[in-house]
């Protein structure tokens, strides 16, 4: 399949792009920044945000992977520009040029202030954002049921935990998703044909995991890694209960509170 993956020289495009050209994708990249690991299809430098470069990115592919947007916190008009709204020049793009699959980079972030239960968590919870991050999120995954419902787009959301080579804290045992299972959920993602918004949770088969990997697996996505492979290597730390509280972890914290008016 010829995909372009946003975001192509970002931490998880690094993975992603060799990764989907190892299954066999032809995949062309797009970012910000100048970088080799644009794929057999090459590289567009840009914005997403610019209608003429996202028209140009989509021009000849079959699917989009949206990885781009900034990872931080950043002001509210900022994160929904960077999440938000990029989305929704993709879709515009896809929709002008007749893509009509697209797999998109959301996070747990988008229902971060859920508090923790002793079951596992399911995808069809109400929005309840931790940051303008998780805001924007949410908001990204509205438009993309927007315009999957009014133009037959299959549109994977992908509420991502924690993307690390390795887990670094208890909280990770539950949220890791690793690098190379980050490629098999991306792969099952595109090979998606039913139109509509379908959400899964982004980690890997942790055994002690707290969100529910049945709606990937039912989308074909079936993880290997399991962090509890590290549990003997994670120490534990004042920190563990707080950031197992909620969702989010630490972004539910007070720490990440600012005025919406803030443009910072």
């Amino acid at each position: 399949m010829r995909v372009l993956v946003t975001g192509s020289a970002g931490t998880i495009g690094r993975v992603v792009v060799p990764g989907l050209a190892g299954l066999g994708h032809q995949v062309r990249g797009l970012d910000l920044v100048e970088h080799a690991a644009g794929g057999s299809l090459g590289t567009v430098v840009g914005d997403c945000t610019d209608p003429t470069v996202a028209t140009w990115a989509v021009t000849g592919v079959e699917a989009v992977v949206h990885l781009a947007g900034d990872p931080g916190d950043g002001s509210l008009g900022h994160s929904l520009d960077s999440h938000a709204l990029s989305t929704g020049r993709l879709l515009d793009a896809m929709v002008a040029a007749g893509v009509r699959r697209i797999v998109y980079a959301s996070s747990n972030h988008a229902v971060g202030m859920t508090p923790r239960s002793a079951g596992l968590v399911g995808v069809d919870l109400t929005p309840r954002p931790d940051t303008f991050y998780g805001v924007a999120k949410v908001a990204a995954e509205a438009v993309l049921g927007l315009f999957a419902d009014r133009h037959q787009i299959s549109a994977v959301a992908c509420r991502i935990g924690s993307f690390q080579p390795r887990p670094r804290t208890r909280r990770h045992l539950a949220t890791w998703l690793s690098p190379a299972d980050c490629v098999r959920m991306v792969d099952a993602g595109l090979a998606v044909e039913r139109p509509g918004l379908h959400v899964l949770w982004g980690i890997s088969a942790n055994s002690s995991a707290w969100w529910d990997l049945a709606p990937g697996r039912a989308l074909g996505y079936e993880p290997v890694d399991d962090a509890q492979a590290y549990a003997d290597q994670l120490p534990e730390r004042a920190e563990d209960a707080f950031e197992g509280a909620h969702v989010g972890g630490d972004f539910a914290g007070a720490a990440y509170t600012r005025p919406a008016g803030d443009t910072s």
